[in-house]
This record gives C-alpha cells, structure tokens and sequence, in this order.
C-alpha cells in the first residue's frame, strides 16, 4: 500500500481551493505505471488537495476501503484478482456512501454505461486522461454522489408527511411502479396497507388502469406538461370491483432537470361519475340542449344510419324525423355528394379523431351551399366508438366574404412599389439608429487621477460591441465618480432590434441622473429598476434588463458591485495566477431589472490589487451553438480566460472572439455581445 500527498510550491500564496480540506483517494490499480501516471497528473493540478493511498490487489484495496477515511475510490476494471463490472459492485456493497470512478484501458461506451448503472459515478480512459479532465471527474464524482445521498434522505422525510393526511398521495416511477403510497391511497385501492399495495401493484399500466393505453396517455401528457390535473381514470381495486379516480399530478426533478419521479395525489370520483354516466345516457337531456342551437345536428351508428336529427336539420332536408331515422345519405342526397359525406365518416370511426371541413352542401330541392363541418366520435360508457356525430351551418356568406378579400388582397400587391420604398425607409431610419446607439456608447474613457493621460491614468478600459443586427440590446457606461473611483455599469436588455435599442437608451439616461447614488452599487440598481419599472408600466411593455454595476474604489482598494440576473464578471488576479467570479454571497443575483416593481438589490466587496483586472460581458458571449450542437459554457470561457489572462484586455478580448466564433455552427455570434475590460495599474 502506497500513499502521496503532494503540497503546494514553496512559496506560493495558496488558494481557496488549495486550502480547502484534501480529497483522500483509493486507487485500486495492479499496474504500476498507470498508479504513477494518476499520481503525477494530481500533482500537477491545483483544484483541490488530493492524498493517494495505492493498493495493487482487490482484496486489499476492499480490505482498506472497509477501514473508512476515503473520500472516493478509483477502481481498474482488469485487475488480477478481480471480476470486471463485479469490482464495483463489490466496493458499492462495502462502502455505499462513498463515489466510485472506474479505469478503464477500453473505449467503449456501452462497458461505460454499463459501469454507471452498477453504481460507478465515472469511467475514465487511460490514453484521454490529462490533469485537468482527471481533478473535474474526481471533484464532480463526489459533487454527485454527495446530491444522491442527500436525495435519498429527502425523499424518506418527505414519505413521512404522508401517514396522516386523509387524501391519497403517492409517488412512482415512469415505468409504472410505486416508491410510495401512503394509507389513504392504500384504503381507496382496497389494500390493507401501504406495503400490501406497493408489493401487488408492481405495473400500473396492465394491473390498475381499467381502459388500454390510460398509462400510455398520463405519460405522454405529464412529458408535455410536467404537470396534470384532474385525470379521471376507471382502475381496478384489489378484490377487482372497478371505481372512478382523478388525480393531480407533477413531475419531480433534481437540480440537474432529470426526471426522479411522479408525485400526486387521487380523489375517490366515483359517485360523481355514476351521475355523470347517467346525464350522458340520457336521450333527452340530449335532446333539450340540441333542439336550441342554431346548428343541423345529426348523429349515424357505425352502418351509416341516422339515429338522431334536430329539428333544424330536419328542416334542412325537408323530412320529419321518422321519415330520416334508419335512412342514410345516398336517401336524400346526391350520390357523389352522399359517396364523399360516408368517406368522411368512416375515416373518423377508423381513427377515433374529430374531423373538421369546409364543403359544399345541396338539400333536397334547395340551392348549393357551403357548410362549416364538424364530425366527432360518439364513445359508449365503455369508451368503445358506436358512430360519429355531426355539426353543420352555413357560411356560404362568409365564403362570398373571403371572395372579396381575395379581390382585395389583389388590389394591396398592387402596391408593391410602395411599400417596398417604406421598407427602404425604414432601413434608412435603422441606418440612423445603429449610428445614434454608437454615440451613446463610450467614445473615450475617463483617465484617474482625472486630467492624467491614458497612458499614466491609474485604469485603463477597453471594449469589443457587437450588435446582431443593425441595433442591439446590450449598453455599457464608464463614469468618474472622483480621482480614485469608478463606475463601470453593463446591460443586456431582452430580446433585439429598435425596441431594446430604445430601452437601452433609457437606461442609458436613467444611469446618468443617478450618479448621486452612483458610489452604492446596490442603491444604484435599486433605483434604476423602479424609475425603469415605472416608465414600462406607463408603456404597457414587458421587457427587462440584466445588469451588473462595478465601483472601483483605488483608495480603498476593493471592488464594490451588485448584480441584477446578469452573467457573473470575471476577476483575473494575475498576481496570484488565478480567475476569480465576481458572485453574490450565497450564489443568486438579485432579479432582472423592469420585473418587480419593489426589487432590493444588495452590494458586495472583493479585494483589489495592482495588475488585476475586470472582464465584463454580456450572455452573447457564451451562448453560441457549436457544430456538434453543444453551447460555448461559461465554464468553456474561463477556461480560456484563464489560458490567455497574461494578455492585455483588448488582446485577449480579440482572441477570445476569434475562439468563440471559430467554434460556432455559423461562424456567427446568435446574440449581441459587449465585452468590458478594466486593468488596474
């Protein structure tokens, strides 16, 4: 058994990363080579603290595992004494809790998929690992196991809530089995508790829903929607008497958007329904409501017969209902008319779908019509379909109405010339908005102490806009608040073109009145979103506005800043080689700006020293769909960030363009991207 801790350099200032608690790592290896190559490639990465303990057999590798202290275990698949996939089940037996990241010499995907479904959280490559790929498996492997455990612990306290409550509740699975049901549910199925019915109803689809294919339909409407109310089922109790149920249910997710489960409720409908049945089986309540409408009413069995007619439809025909009663179509229309009204019919009890037309109608004796058609299945109270009705009136006016609006419609092409001059127009007047929204921008920026030249200035800024269209959404301001203070304020307002143009003028405006608050970030946007608020309202516009606002305070030397549901900056401490997130305590940035109208925003400091530097940016930036259809991250960014921080601003800003734009689908940025860069001197 061999063990390695590796230390930071001497010297070197440590990290939060690096102080934070270190990761104590099994790795269960026979291959001398590949244990050494683990061990160098931990050593070069500077993500968290790792200690290595080695074991070269199964047997001993359990055997330590059995005495604790290890926060992850790394497991070869080949080893001598071992059985392949059988190895993590193994360790998972004796250790539960703790993640497991399979070795592999194999590349291939279904052995991986393989070893995640025994209970593994990884399988790495030997020839793909590098430093980096193999510190983000380890750390993201501990990440996920420790979300599992948790999971795990909320689902048994949330069961309990269920032991008292009168109304059935449950929990189960897509595939149709339940994970929990409390007593209530138990009662209404005819269970004797909530284990007996867990253990019986083990395929809710076959042995619960009364009608085929009910579970099939939940499903597809819960993908849909996520959530369902009041879905009426007939299902089977225990002792097989059948009852009437609706429930109401939701999907349950974890933080990553995977589906964990259903979770619902169900009522007991069924004397409910038995009214409901007896309303639908009654002919004349039927009759009551349909001799009133306006519409021919009609309804045939499966052989074509009419079993039903209103009295408008009879009319129509010019028959009193016992002479159209047992007759069909071809008794009263013409044939080819009467062939095309059956086609339809019998496509429609095929299908089971409604069936809606516009065509032309003739009654015995009258002239020819057009008739809106509406045709439906009729279901018996088993659900079978035992013929169709029908529901008819005449638009032939309103067909003469699309006549004239067709000859309209004519006379308006022919005006072609001049709307295509109003289009000419109006990409002039964008011309001219593109210009106006480039003056507002910054066209040279303040120098501290003010007076100094750029070149001795104690800041220095830089930026790269770029609009997706001929005016964009996204706005940043630089203001000298004093000798030693700055504020740099950034926005992204929703959507593109005039409207978020005319916004980000606003906003624009509204910052410059509130330089009096200016040195309080948190003030600032707090002030910004209620006097934005307050003109949208008076618009009837629904737009809103992510932003960030940054003071540098050279006297002091800290950050001050406040976020509204903008993208985090980025802080690059190049003393201390490192790239910073300039976050909120606790993680969340307050609301966009123009949504709530009594929002609070809170401001938060971070230390500031000689050579770092502020990068600001807009969503734009990132959200870029790459060839293999997969998004440039955030994470994607830092990293490149991080490889290029030594550049002055404007260099790095133009090669992270040139990166960004290089791994997009279209070689083109899909939104309006600003880039702000502050260098402190």
């Amino acid at each position: 058994m061999e063990t390695l801790a590796y230390e930071l350099e001497s010297g070197r200032e440590r990290t939060e990363a690096e102080t934070a608690p270190s990761i104590h790592i099994l790795l269960i290896e026979d291959m001398p080579e590949t244990a050494r190559l683990i061990m160098d490639l931990l050593q070069e990465t500077h993500v968290r603290r790792f200690e290595v303990e080695c074991a070269d057999h199964l047997v001993a590798g359990l055997d330590r595992l059995a005495r604790g202290s290890i926060d992850l275990v790394m497991l070869d698949l080949s080893l001598a004494d071992g059985a392949g996939l059988a190895n993590v089940e193994q360790a998972r037996a004796l250790a539960p809790h703790i993640p497991i990241i399979v070795l592999s010499s194999l590349n291939d995907e279904a052995v991986a998929i393989m070893a995640v479904e025994e209970g593994a959280q990884d399988y790495l490559v030997r020839s793909q690992l590098d430093s980096h790929l193999l510190a983000r498996a380890i750390v993201y492997a501990i990440d996920r196991k420790r979300a599992e455990t948790e999971l795990s612990a909320a689902e048994r306290k949330y069961h309990s809530i269920f032991e008292h409550i009168v109304e059935g509740i449950f929990q189960t699975t897509p595939d149709g089995r339940y994970l929990n049901a409390n007593p209530a549910l138990a009662r209404i199925y005819g269970y004797e508790s909530p284990a007996d019915l867990i253990a019986h109803v083990t395929d809710i689809g076959r042995s619960l829903y009364v009608r085929p294919g009910q579970r099939d339909k939940f499903i597809r409407l819960m993908d849909e929607n996520d959530v369902v109310t009041n879905f009426e089922s007939e299902i089977y109790r225990k002792d097989g008497s059948i009852i009437w149920i609706a429930e109401n249910v939701r999907v349950i997710r974890d933080d990553k958007g995977k589906l964990v489960c259903y979770e619902g409720t169900v009522e007991d409908i069924t004397a409910r329904k038995r009214v409901e049945q007896k309303l639908q089986n009654s002919e004349a309540l039927y009759h009551s409501l349909v001799e009133t409408l306006p519409q021919n009413i009609l309804r045939k069995d499966l052989s074509e017969r009419f079993t039903f007619a209103n009295q408008r439809f009879c009319l129509n025909l010019g028959r009193p209902i016992e002479d159209i009663l047992g007759k069909t179509d071809f008794d009263f229309f013409p044939a080819e008319m009467a062939a095309k009204y059956q086609r339809d019919d019998r496509l429609i009890m095929e299908t089971g779908k409604p069936f809606e037309t516009v065509e032309e109608h003739q009654a015995p004796g009258g002239p020819k019509q057009y008739v809106q058609v509406v045709k439906t299945p009729l279901y018996d109270a088993e659900g079978k379909i035992i013929g169709l009705q029908g529901i008819f009136w005449d638009i032939t006016e309103k067909k003469v109405a699309e006549e004239r609006e067709r000859r309209a419609n004519e006379e308006l092409a022919r005006s072609r010339e001049e709307l295509r001059g109003k289009n000419e127009q109006m990409e002039e007047d964008l011309r001219m908005a593109c210009e106006i929204q480039q003056a507002i921008l910054p066209q040279q920026y303040p120098t501290f102490p003010l007076g100094s030249t750029p070149e001795a200035s104690a800041l220095g800024f830089c930026h790269r806009y770029h609009p997706t269209g001929a005016v964009g959404g996204d706005f940043f301001n630089v203001l000298a608040l004093s000798d030693t203070t700055a504020g740099v304020f950034i926005c992204d307002v929703m959507g593109h073109g005039v409207r978020s143009a005319l916004v980000t003028a606003m906003v624009r405006a509204l910052v410059e009145e509130l330089k009096p608050v200016a040195e309080d970030p948190g003030q600032l946007l707090t002030q910004l979103n209620r006097d934005l608020r307050a003109i949208l309202k008076q618009s009837g516009s629904l737009m809103f506005t992510t932003a960030f606002y940054l003071v540098i305070d050279l006297a002091k030397r800290e950050l001050r800043y406040a976020n509204a549901a903008h993208p985090k900056p980025l802080l690059l401490r190049r003393g201390a080689g490192v790239v910073e997130t300039l976050a909120n305590k606790g993680g969340k940035a307050g609301p966009a700006l123009g949504l709530f109208d009594h929002s609070e925003y809170t401001g938060f400091q971070a230390p500031l020293a000689a050579g770092d530097a502020v990068m600001l940016f807009t969503d734009g930036v990132f959200e870029v769909e790459g060839a293999d259809r997969k998004l440039y991250s955030q994470e994607m960014l830092i990293e490149a960030v991080n490889a290029r921080a030594a550049l002055p601003c404007s260099e790095l800003f133009d090669a992270l363009l040139v990166e960004i734009q290089s791994f997009a689908a279209t070689g083109e940025f899909d939104d309006d991207v600003c880039l702000v860069g502050v260098e402190i001197r």
